[in-house]
C-alpha cells in the first residue's frame, strides 16, 4: 500500500491543498475523476458568466433605445460558436491543470474513482492508498427530481435528453422554446443566457423565485424576471413526456388547473446532492446526514481523525469562494501553524446571482431579523434617485441595508441592480470589520459613481435613530 501524507479527494476546491503541500516537502496524491478544475471550472461558475456577459451585452445593445440611440435590434447570434469557444477555454484549463500534475515527481495524480475501504484507506483504481491527512472535497451535482418520464433517464439520455446544469453550457443549438423546472440561482441564470440569445422561456416554479433572497428584492426581481419569462407558479404533479423531438411538460396548477407547455428543450435545475453517495463511508466511521452531507467538527475534521471534508460536500455553504476560504484555513492550521490550531471562524458569507436583473447579498435578510427577534433598522435606496442610477435609467435598482439598532452594526445589505455583485464589496468588508452606519457616513463616496446609492440608504438609516 503506498503512503502519503496528504491525499485530496477531488479535484476542485481541493487543488488548493496540492501546492502548499509540496512547497513543505510533503508526498501528495490528489485523486479526480472528471475534469480537474471541478464543477466552478468545468460545469458552473466560470463558463457560464461566460456566457452571461455576452448575454448581457447583447441585452444592453437591444434596449439602446432607451437613451435615444437608435439603428437595429436584429443581432445574429453565433451561439454554437460562443458556447463551443467557452467549452474550449474551460477544458484548456483543467488540462493545463492536469498536465502541471502529471509532469510532477512530487504529485501522483490519480485520474479515476476513490472508494474507501477502511477509515483511512482508499481504493483507487484497483490499488489501495492512506494518507497521513485525507481532505474529501468531492463537491456536489445536479438533483434529478423523482418526475414521472424523467425517472431512470440520465440527462442527455437519447429517449429523455433533458439537460441540467452540466448539459445546458455546453449544449451548442438554441432551442426555440426552452422549459425550465427550478426558479432558483441556477435556473434564472441559465434561462436569462437563452432567453437573451433568443429562445423562448417557460418557468415551472413551485412557489417563488429566489425565495431564499431577502423578501423587498425577491419580491422586485420576480416582478422583473416574469416581464421576460413567462411563469407557472405553484405546479404540482409534473410529468415530461418526450417525442418527435418535443418534449411536452405537464402539471397542475395551485386552483387544480392543468398545466402543459411543449418546448425542444428542457432545463431541470431543481437544486443539488452532495457527492458523497459513492464514496464507500459506510466502510468508515464517518457520518453523513439525511441528505448525504458529510458531517464534520468545529475544525472541518469528520469523524475520523486525520480526515477532513470541505466545500459542497459539507452541506454548509454551496460556493467556490466558500470552498476555497475552507480550504485556506486547513492549510494554514495544519500546514502552517498546527501548534496553534483555532476552530474555523466564518466571516459574512455573501452570494450573488449573475442575471437580469443581478442580484448579490451578504448578511442577514429582514425576516432572518423577524425570525430571530433581533431590534433592527431597515433603509432602501434606488438606483434611480442617484446621480449614476439616472444616467442609466434602470428598470430596476435598490439598495437595502439591515443594522442592528442597538450596536449600530451592519448585519445585513442587499443590492438589486447593475453591478450589485461588485458594489457589494464594500457592504462585505463593512460587515466583516463590524462597521456601524457611522462608519459607513465617514467616507467620502466618488460623486457620481453607484456607491453613492449604498451612502444615501445609510443616511436613511441614520435618521431613524
Amino acid at each position: 500500500m503506498k503512503e502519503y501524507d496528504v491525499i485530496v479527494v477531488g479535484g476542485g476546491g481541493g487543488t488548493k491543498f496540492v501546492r502548499p503541500a509540496v512547497a513543505m516537502g510533503l508526498s501528495v496524491a490528489i485523486v479526480e475523476k472528471e475534469d480537474l478544475g471541478g464543477t466552478c471550472l468545468n460545469r458552473g461558475c466560470i463558463p457560464s458568466k461566460m456566457l452571461i456577459h455576452p448575454a448581457n451585452m447583447l441585452e444592453s445593445a437591444k434596449n439602446l433605445q432607451k437613451y435615444g440611440i437608435s439603428g437595429g435590434k436584429d443581432f445574429a447570434v453565433d451561439f454554437s460558436g460562443l458556447v463551443e469557444r467557452v467549452s474550449q477555454t474551460v477544458d484548456s484549463d483543467s488540462a493545463g491543470i492536469a498536465e502541471s500534475y502529471s509532469g510532477s515527481d512530487v504529485i501522483d495524480y490519480y485520474h479515476d474513482h476513490a472508494r474507501f475501504v477502511s477509515d483511512k484507506v482508499l481504493e483507487v483504481g484497483g490499488e489501495q492508498i492512506t494518507g497521513q491527512a485525507i481532505f474529501i472535497a468531492t463537491g456536489s451535482r445536479p438533483l434529478i427530481p423523482d418526475i414521472p418520464g424523467i425517472v431512470g433517464h440520465a440527462p442527455g439520455d437519447s429517449a429523455m435528453p433533458y439537460m441540467t446544469s452540466r448539459e445546458a453550457l455546453r449544449h451548442t443549438s438554441l432551442p426555440e422554446k426552452l422549459l425550465v423546472i427550478g426558479g432558483g440561482y441556477i435556473g434564472c441564470e441559465l434561462g436569462h443566457v437563452y432567453h437573451t440569445f433568443g429562445a423562448q422561456t417557460r418557468f415551472f416554479v413551485r412557489s417563488k423565485y429566489v425565495q431564499s433572497e431577502d423578501e423587498t428584492l425577491q419580491n422586485i426581481f420576480q416582478e422583473r424576471f416574469c416581464t421576460q419569462h413567462q411563469t407557472h407558479f405553484g405546479t404540482k404533479d409534473l410529468a415530461v413526456d418526450y417525442a418527435g423531438d418535443k418534449f411536452t411538460l405537464s402539471g397542475v396548477g395551485p386552483s387544480g388547473q392543468k398545466i402543459q407547455e411543449a418546448g425542444d428543450a428542457l432545463l431541470v435545475a431543481t437544486g443539488v446532492i452532495p457527492n458523497t453517495d459513492d464514496l464507500g463511508l459506510e466502510h468508515t466511521s464517518i457520518t453523513v446526514d439525511d441528505r448525504g452531507y458529510i458531517h464534520v467538527n468545529e475544525y472541518l475534521e469528520t469523524a475520523v481523525e486525520g480526515v477532513f471534508a470541505l466545500g459542497d460536500c459539507i452541506g454548509k455553504y454551496l460556493f467556490r469562494h466558500s470552498v476555497n476560504f475552507e480550504a485556506e484555513y486547513l492549510v494554514e492550521s495544519l500546514f502552517e501553524n498546527p501548534d496553534d490550531i483555532q476552530p474555523i471562524s466564518y466571516p459574512p458569507m455573501p452570494h450573488a446571482m449573475f442575471t437580469s436583473p443581478e442580484m448579490a447579498g451578504v448578511g442577514l435578510t429582514e425576516q432572518d431579523a423577524r425570525e430571530r427577534g433581533v431590534e433592527y433598522v431597515v433603509a432602501t435606496h434606488e438606483y434611480e434617485k442617484s446621480a449614476q442610477g439616472m444616467a442609466r435609467l434602470p428598470e430596476s435598482g435598490i439598495v437595502k441595508l439591515i443594522f442592528d439598532r442597538e450596536s449600530r452594526q451592519l448585519i445585513g445589505a442587499h443590492i438589486l441592480g447593475e453591478e450589485s455583485a461588485t458594489m457589494l464589496h464594500q457592504l462585505i468588508q463593512a460587515m466583516t470589520l463590524q462597521a456601524t452606519v457611522d462608519d459607513l457616513l465617514k467616507m467620502i463616496y466618488i460623486h457620481p459613481a453607484l456607491p453613492e446609492i449604498v451612502r444615501n440608504a445609510a443616511r436613511t438609516a441614520k435618521e431613524q435613530w
